[in-house]
């Protein structure tokens, strides 16, 4: 993909309303050729927020995200389209759909629910990670390929091992150029990473894309840091699970699942 002498320090650009154009930052690591999904996801969180601000204002925030990745997802232009499934006062489901060459590729449906101050019975959750500050950071590089790894900063709490890794993952990169995100749409962006912190197998020897993304959250994230306290396992008849807690500074939010195809890379 031509993207001009020029690389801007985001993962996309704005084309028009609707439609975005991708940087090498959110080339893929299964295929440089391909969109890594994790930028994508947060592009789909993006959308959604400016579509309600150009509702009044609900008060309402996001409680769940699922994705449904449909196909392949070419390094290219894309459109988002955004319709409030089911509104209300104090429940509203939005879904998205992403258009790549005009053929479906994602949909999502987010799922956000009323606030109110329930700190007087919150509780439940785990304990928070060792702060990011002093770890030392990871070179993803060195096992994946991609400019959206290459963008990282992950620095994991302890050595990664098969399986089971715990970091916190950060970019200097904004989400779209020249364009404010929030932070909720900041934050999920770096939830897809989960599957590639923790690998069972050599990526060069197996081949485990996720075919989806689901985040519940009980507590909207803040900072410039996602944790990601993961668990993958793969079974014995080629689907795998990713599972992570997610954590922000001050604690855990929530709760991510990516459900995976488990197959021997084609040149084994």
């Amino acid at each position: 993909m031509n993207t001009g002498t020029t690389t801007p320090d985001s993962y996309y650009v704005r084309i028009d309303e609707h439609r975005y154009k991708p940087t090498v930052h959110a080339s893929g690591a299964w295929d440089p050729d391909e969109l890594h999904f994790s930028p994508l996801g947060g592009l789909v969180v993006h959308a959604i927020e400016r579509e309600r601000a150009a509702r009044p204002e609900t008060g309402l925030v996001l409680a769940r995200i699922s994705y449904d990745i449909l196909g392949r997802l070419a390094l290219d232009e894309c459109e988002i389209r955004v319709e409030t499934v089911r509104p209300g006062r104090t429940i509203e489901l939005v879904e998205a759909v992403v258009l790549v060459a005009d053929r479906p590729v994602v949909r999502a449906r987010a799922w956000f629910l009323a606030t109110l101050d329930t700190s007087g019975v919150a509780g439940g959750a785990d304990d928070r990670l060792t702060p990011p500050e002093g770890l030392d950071t990871w070179e993803m590089s060195a096992l994946w390929p991609g400019g959206y790894i290459a963008s990282l900063d992950v620095r994991p709490l302890a050595p990664p091992r098969p399986g089971r890794t715990t970091a916190w993952i950060s970019t200097r990169h904004a989400l779209v150029a020249d364009e404010p995100g929030s932070p909720l749409a900041s934050y999920l962006a770096l939830v897809d990473t989960a599957n590639g912190i923790a690998v069972r197998q050599p990526p060069t020897a197996w081949i485990y894309p996720n075919v989806d993304l689901t985040v519940h959250l009980h507590r909207q994230p803040r900072g410039n840091w996602t944790g990601l306290d993961t668990t993958v396992t793969f079974g014995p008849t080629g689907q795998g699970l990713t599972s992570t807690v997610l954590h922000d500074v001050d604690g855990p939010v929530g709760h991510a699942q990516q459900i995976l195809t488990v197959r021997p890379a084609p040149d084994q």
